[in-house]
């Protein structure tokens, strides 16, 4: 069953039936202000940090039909009494004539018709300004003249989140709402907890004339809250109470009395929420967006930025999934993960354990160079200002007060408190955005180090080139037994603990390519000198791996403390792991016979039809010495589940192979736009990448979860964009070395670079997956595959040719 439809030419998904097997979302505004809107208008909106100063309570635990936040009523009056629907179909359930959620980026348009009402709301937050707008029209169009009224509402949490749950005796005792009653009938409602009342208040208001409110919830509700949000007893009289709440749960509804509604008809309002210090700070934010030209312009001014946004790169495949992906929504996934990280979601709840990760944002910047280079180095100096002076990294930080910590590692004292491989990503994440910009003064920039007692900038400060190469040296001068990297608490997989003393290969061959993305860096900026000892030692750490790492058909993952390896034919279970197939290949450790028997030992015991598992097979049964994988049943997550993450490093690893029929078949596995016509078994959205999928050891293979913010995104776009189409940036200019299947007749790439607008053409007339034969730049041949840097504002024509050479 399909629940929806993509609509290429307005960048859109739009969800039919609202009935999706779990809620599915969409992120408006960014962690300055703003939050998600789910496809039924419930938002969790906050201003800066979710865990200590969200505004709207969404509890995703209770049932998809139960309010959330913020929703719509529209009353129908007749013959003495009130029909109450909810145009964005929950709470009230009513059965609906049509039913449009258009998911756009940076706004959710919900368009119904129920008993003769056409709704149509805009949910979005404007660039530049901290507030949640919602431009709702109303329609008339039955055959009759109706009386309709408007009542939107929003329920309010206490800023810290978490307490909200936790204590049931200050958080309600603080909460206060009173109203401001403006001349033109317009009406302001204001709350705040007691304690920041002169310091930060919530405001919700409309752009039209109110005759009553509501702030206190169990009179909203009624009957000492026996009223439900689906029927609310206060919307079957003619007027709300008028109560400012003094205590208790506090929300904000607003009586709009239409009137008069004849058939055709329409009436719009803007409602308006936000956060300010003061109500005199609110009125001009307010007075600015109760006018209706400046929504639609503000409206407009978005959807230009993401126009433009999108243009920075285009491509036309023989796949229409590919196409809309890579154009559309996997760029705008990258936009969101990057702003996010993995702070607030559906399955990350923002209540303050996460923050952002230096793992993830290290890997999340990787996919929004092309297309936002200044918001990805101020990303850049964050990160490298929570690395400690030996070169190690903080695992999260705070991104409002940069307090950061060792994440997980923190509860096991037996343990290391570090992550093996978090320093390690900047090096790559620094080199790619040098590549994009080719601003190689960013090396030379003085970033500070993270202090211990969690205060930034205390601790010592040296240039962007010393912390990659503080990173390094902390490395190489932690290895084990087998002269490999020591695992510390865990990897890139969490889940997997193992005591102090533990080497991890997936270490190993991150090292190796930030080693070999330093060499390349140190080259192209003339300190050969420096080159030399990082070739020295990738070298030694190459000759190692493949002593120690190979099992016969595959290399193992891990050596424990007692030098017993994981992922081997050795282990019941966790035989193989994909990682440790891929990365060897990436890194340039594997030589060419090893790498090609990997990889289809990778094809053969980990892929299915819905992407390739993590490991296999799962552990069944805790095992405390091997860590949180063992708590997930096999299938599940890290234990044997289809972990999405991985699987664009096996298809970067397939196209450095040269196979990309397989590459791509890895791509359009993992693809959710591809999964539209089968959305009850994998449930998530079709539209962005799932953290994860079910695998076949579990009963409910194909079953995504935790959609949105994940890592899947920016490696799905490098691998979709990188390395199967082959653009990518380097030092000198654009590389242009597809890897594709071998039944594509060609394909073509609109792509901006340094300034510089390519119109790329690839032609592939002997069916070959991948071999450049010919590349011709506005009319001349060149030699090599990279296209030279040409001048910024400039066009060009590229035409490359594949062939078998």
């Amino acid at each position: 069953m399909t629940y929806g439809y993509f609509d290429d030419k307005n960048f859109e998904y739009v969800i039919t039936n609202p009935k999706t097997p779990v809620k599915w979302i969409n992120y408006i505004g960014t962690i300055a202000f703003g939050g998600f809107v789910d496809h039924t208008g419930g938002a969790l909106i906050c201003k800066g940090d979710p865990a200590l100063n969200r505004i709207t309570r969404y509890i995703p635990q209770l049932p998809s039909s139960e309010f959330k936040g913020t929703t719509l009523y529209v009353r129908i009056s007749g013959n003495g009494q009130y029909q109450v629907i909810s145009p964005y179909f929950v709470p009230s359930l009513n059965p609906y004539d049509r039913y449009e959620c258009h998911v756009g980026p940076g706004y959710s348009k919900i368009v119904s018709e129920i008993a003769g009402v056409r709704t149509e709301t805009t949910i979005f937050v404007p660039f530049n300004d901290h507030i949640e707008i919602r431009d709702i029209r109303i329609t008339n169009i039955d055959t009759k003249e109706m009386f309709l009224d408007a009542i939107p509402v929003n329920e309010y949490t206490h800023p810290d989140a978490l307490k909200q749950f936790t204590n049931a005796d200050w958080v309600p005792q603080t909460m206060q709402s009173r109203a401001i009653r403006e001349d033109s009938g317009t009406c302001i409602l204001i709350q705040y907890p007691f304690m920041f009342r002169d310091i930060k208040i919530n405001f919700f208001t409309s752009s039209h004339p109110v005759s009553s409110f509501e702030t206190d919830r169990s009179l909203f509700l009624g009957d000492h809250e026996y009223g439900t949000w689906a029927n609310p007893q206060a919307l079957a009289g003619d007027e709300l109470s008028c109560c400012e709440a003094n205590r208790g749960d506090n929300l904000a509804a607003l009586m709009h009395r239409f009137g008069s509604v004849a058939p055709g008809e329409s009436r719009r309002f803007i409602t308006l929420l936000g956060q300010v210090e003061s109500i005199t700070a609110a009125m001009p934010i307010i007075e600015k967006y109760r006018n209706h030209a400046t929504v639609d312009s503000a409206f407009e001014d978005m959807r230009m930025f993401w126009k433009n946004h999108f243009e920075k790169m285009q491509v036309s495949t023989p796949d229409a999934d590919m196409n809309r992906m890579l154009n559309i929504h996997n760029p705008r996934q990258c936009y969101i993960t990057k702003n996010w990280s993995r702070y607030l979601s559906l399955y990350q709840l923002g209540f303050g354990a996460r923050g952002i990760g230096v793992r993830d944002s290290s890997q999340d910047v990787l996919g929004v160079m092309d297309r936002i280079p200044a918001e990805s180095r101020d990303l850049l100096k964050k990160l490298l200002s929570v690395q400690n002076t030996n070169g190690s990294s903080m695992h999260q930080f705070n991104p409002v007060t940069m307090i950061a910590n060792e994440g997980d590692s923190r509860e096991r004292e037996d343990h290391p408190h570090y992550y093996g491989d978090d320093h390690l990503w900047a090096i790559p994440a620094v080199t790619s955005y040098i590549k994009e910009t080719g601003d190689i003064d960013f090396l030379d920039e003085n970033i500070p180090f993270y202090n211990d007692n969690g205060k930034n900038g205390n601790n010592g400060i040296d240039t962007v080139l010393d912390h990659m190469q503080r990173a390094l040296a902390f490395t190489n001068a932690n290895i084990g037994a087998h002269g490999l990297p020591l695992l510390g608490f865990a990897d890139w997989n969490d889940t997997i603990n193992l005591a102090k003393g533990a080497e991890s290969m997936f270490i190993a061959c991150l090292y190796g390519l930030a080693l070999t993305e330093m060499i390349e860096l140190l080259d192209f900026c003339g300190r050969n000198n420096y080159a030399h000892y990082y070739r020295n030692d990738f070298n030694a750490i190459k000759r190692v791996f493949n002593k120690c790492a190979w099992d016969g058909e595959w290399y193992v993952r891990y050596f424990d403390v007692d030098g017993t390896p994981l992922g081997s034919n050795l282990n019941e279970h966790g035989k193989i792991y994909v990682n440790a197939q891929s990365w060897p290949v990436i890194a340039g450790f594997a030589e060419d016979h090893r790498g090609r028997k990997a990889l289809d030992s990778a094809y053969k015991l980990l892929n299915t039809k819905n992407g390739i598992k993590l490991s296999a097979p799962g552990f069944n049964g805790f095992a405390p010495n091997k860590g949180g994988i063992t708590t997930y049943p096999p299938g599940a997550k890290e234990n044997g589940g289809i972990f999405l993450h991985t699987n664009p490093w096996m298809m970067i690893a397939e196209t450095i192979m040269g196979n990309g029929d397989r590459a791509f078949e890895y791509y359009t596995q993992i693809n959710p736009a591809a999964k539209n016509d089968k959305i009850d078994e994998y449930e998530c959205e079709p539209y962005v990448y799932a953290q994860n999928i079910l695998a076949d050891e579990h009963p409910q293979f194909g079953l995504g979860r935790n959609s949105w913010l994940s890592g899947t995104a920016s490696w799905a776009y490098q691998a979709g964009t990188r390395y199967i189409l082959g653009i990518r940036p380097e030092y000198q200019g654009l590389t242009v070395d597809p890897c594709i299947p071998k039944q594509w007749d060609g394909f073509t790439v609109n792509r901006r670079f340094r300034g510089a607008h390519y119109t790329i053409e690839v032609i592939n007339p002997d069916h070959v997956s991948k071999g450049v034969t010919l590349i011709v730049v506005d009319g001349k041949q060149i030699s090599g595959k990279i296209i030279p840097i040409l001048d910024a504002e400039s066009s060009h024509e590229v035409k490359v040719i594949l062939g078998a050479g």
